[in-house]
């Protein structure tokens, strides 16, 4: 009785273990069927498109591709506003746009396909000169939060940002870093550029070319000691600066950045006045100084929903003076 009552159980598992693999077996192919069903409609729909009418795309392509190039602009120096970076130029990517109007199953409207064509001079190439705002062409705008003290203010200002799904660039004063590293951390976390600020917030202008490469690389050596930070750009404290300044920051490969419009948060102004100041200002790459004050925690929602009303991108320093280009429906907003 012992031996049947095994055979029987061998039995009954290879039953249940054929049943499970016609199961699966069976499911597997029905998925190798309908994918090779897709397959045959797409390979179907490119067979409707005769070879006369995907000769003639070609030529519509290629007789369309020098209307729709757009020439990159260079990285130039001007006589107000220093330094200001290139912007990308669009070619037609030929072979692309053929493959991806004969995949949408008919030969017009033409899908176009674009590549970017970088500048010949891109902004480093100008040298140590320093920045005050974007390319005009690039239809964004950057906030840059100068903190050295305000500390009570920057889990609103934080919590702002992300409601709005804004990242801006945060200069951090190398002494005010030391000091609350943990709260330099929940910036970064929160996906926020890092920037530097000097050391101690010093007026640049006043100090010696030694103390003043001594104060951004400290800052320099904080920021990549406990934040891990691959650093471009120096941000001086009050704006103060010389040559001095811009040609040490770059002999620690740092570019020199101001700003466009000052909210001047510092004077302690109304809500509504920075908003309304904003508003009226703004332009293609403008560059927007504000710090961890009252006034600008509680005008920052307004400040942002007035730029994104405009039609305005909101990046970091370094999306802002990439040459990278903007997607076609922002560069078109009114």
């Amino acid at each position: 009785m012992r031996m049947q009552s095994k055979i029987i159980g061998i039995c009954a598992s290879f039953i249940v273990l054929f049943v499970f693999i016609r199961l699966n077996v069976g499911g597997v192919m029905d998925y190798i069927q309908a994918v090779k069903g897709q397959e045959a409609v797409v390979t179907g729909t490119a067979a409707a498109i005769s070879e006369e009418e995907k000769a003639k795309l070609r030529e519509a392509i290629t007789a369309e591709a020098p209307q729709r190039y757009v020439e990159p602009i260079d990285a130039r120096i001007d006589r107000v506003w220093k330094a200001i970076p290139g912007y990308n130029g669009l070619e037609v990517d030929a072979e692309k746009t053929y493959q991806q109007t004969i995949a949408s199953g008919k030969t017009s409207p033409i899908q176009f396909v674009f590549n970017e064509i970088p500048p010949k001079i891109s902004l480093k190439d100008l040298g140590p000169w320093p920045i005050y705002k974007g390319n005009p062409n690039k239809k964004m705008i950057s906030i840059m939060v100068n903190v050295a003290w305000g500390n009570e203010y920057l889990p609103s200002i934080l919590d702002t940002f992300d409601k709005e799904q804004v990242k801006a660039t945060f200069f951090l004063d190398g002494s005010w870093l030391k000091k609350f590293p943990d709260v330099a951390k929940q910036i970064q976390e929160r996906g926020h550029e890092i920037s530097n600020h000097a050391y101690s917030h010093p007026d640049m202008r006043t100090l010696s070319r030694q103390s003043q490469y001594t104060q951004i690389s400290r800052t320099e050596d904080l920021l990549k000691g406990t934040l891990g930070v691959q650093n471009k750009w120096f941000a001086p404290p009050s704006g103060s600066y010389n040559q001095t300044t811009v040609q040490v920051a770059s002999e620690q490969g740092l570019m020199t950045v101001m700003w466009t419009i000052d909210t001047v948060d510092w004077r302690k102004p109304s809500p509504d006045w920075i908003i309304q100041k904003i508003s009226s200002k703004l332009e293609p790459g403008a560059m927007i100084l504000m710090h961890p004050t009252t006034s600008s925690r509680d005008a920052l929602t307004g400040m942002i929903r007035e730029a994104k009303r405009q039609g305005y991108a909101l990046g970091t320093v370094s999306e802002l003076l990439s040459s990278d280009r903007l997607p076609a429906a922002v560069e078109q907003t009114p």
